[in-house]
């Protein structure tokens, strides 16, 4: 069953587009990561999907129903957002619950999911404790257990991580892709950072200037983007751009090049100086001026003595290079 379907999907303010022509299907249980620049629509997108916003034109479907015309509360979504929201006069029990009695629901049954939902992300010793009392990760944690309380057909989450230190980030990170698990429910997922999208996805939508770029699976994307924009955007470091004419080839085409294919070798096709070093303990990278205003990125797995200003070769994989055009369009 399809979660959701947006067909045609256009959002306005005014006489700026925000949203273009958004055609996307999430399938039941799938997680869906979107990500971009700031600025690229993918927050406004969530909003439009949970009513938040009106569209300006398109249809959206969640469950096999049209919403179009659907209050946020009836859409059968819950939303997590990047600041808690948390009501800070209530106990993490009342904050869980508030949404299901004001649907009325009978205690029996709140008190049941309620405790469910505090087994599943570790609160059920902070239940009787105000959000001044905990944690930002205790927090973020409690905002998403109001809304598996809800059981929606639909998850979304709007950069749920931001406000989180980078150690709290990545124990949330588990918690959220654990639930996921659990639940094997439909989530929506914003963010920025890619690191999350290609951690969390099974499907990543790549947007940029209300567009979407490209949806595929976070290896797919990585392995083969469909332009310059998204292969420079998804991947740690960027992925290096190399005039083809210094290797050779015809004029008008650059070749993109992983960091992590490149490798120091005193006989490689690129030649240049060190400028910056980044030691990570785990990997390397090395920084090359190559000539014509170009940084060159190397991914050196493990420690690797190079110094700045030091003359340097290297070397790539050609069997993992791509071919772009003057476009940005892959050949």
């Amino acid at each position: 069953m399809t979660a959701l379907k947006l067909s045609n999907v256009c959002k306005s303010f005014g006489k700026v587009e925000v949203l273009k022509n958004i055609d996307l299907t999430v399938e039941e249980g799938e997680f869906v990561v979107f990500v971009g620049p700031s600025g690229c629509g993918k927050s406004t997108l969530l909003r439009v999907i949970s009513g938040l916003e009106e569209t300006t034109s398109g249809d959206i479907d969640i469950g096999g129903r049209s919403v179009n015309d659907v209050p946020p509360a009836k859409r059968g979504i819950a939303m997590v957002f990047q600041s808690y929201a948390l009501y800070p006069h209530l106990t993490v029990r009342e904050n869980m619950a508030l949404a299901l009695k004001q649907e009325r629901k009978p205690k029996d049954e709140i008190a049941e999911r309620v405790a469910e939902a505090s087994r599943m992300l570790s609160l059920a010793d902070y239940l009787d404790r105000r959000p001044s009392e905990l944690s930002g990760g205790q927090r973020q944690r409690v905002a998403i257990g109001r809304a598996v309380v809800r059981e929606p057909e639909l998850f979304l989450f709007d950069e749920p991580l931001s406000n989180l230190d980078a150690a709290l980030r990545m124990n949330t990170r588990l918690e959220i892709a654990r639930l996921h698990r659990q639940l094997g429910a439909s989530m929506i997922y914003v963010t920025h950072d890619q690191i999350e999208a290609m951690t969390l996805a099974d499907k990543i939508v790549v947007l940029r200037d209300g567009r979407v770029e490209q949806v595929g699976s976070p290896m797919e994307i990585y392995n083969n983007p469909a332009n310059r924009f998204v292969a420079e955007f998804i991947g740690s470091p960027s992925m290096n751009f190399v005039p083809a004419t210094m290797l050779g080839g015809p004029e008008g085409q650059f070749v993109g090049i992983r960091p992590e294919y490149a490798q120091v070798n005193a006989n490689g096709r690129l030649k240049g100086k060190v400028v910056h070093v980044e030691n990570l303990g785990g990997d390397t990278n090395i920084l090359v001026d190559i000539g014509d205003d170009l940084t060159f990125t190397s991914r050196m797995f493990g420690q690797y003595n190079a110094q700045v200003d030091q003359e340097i070769a290297l070397d790539f994989d050609e069997g993992k290079c791509l071919i772009f055009d003057k476009d940005g369009q892959r050949i």
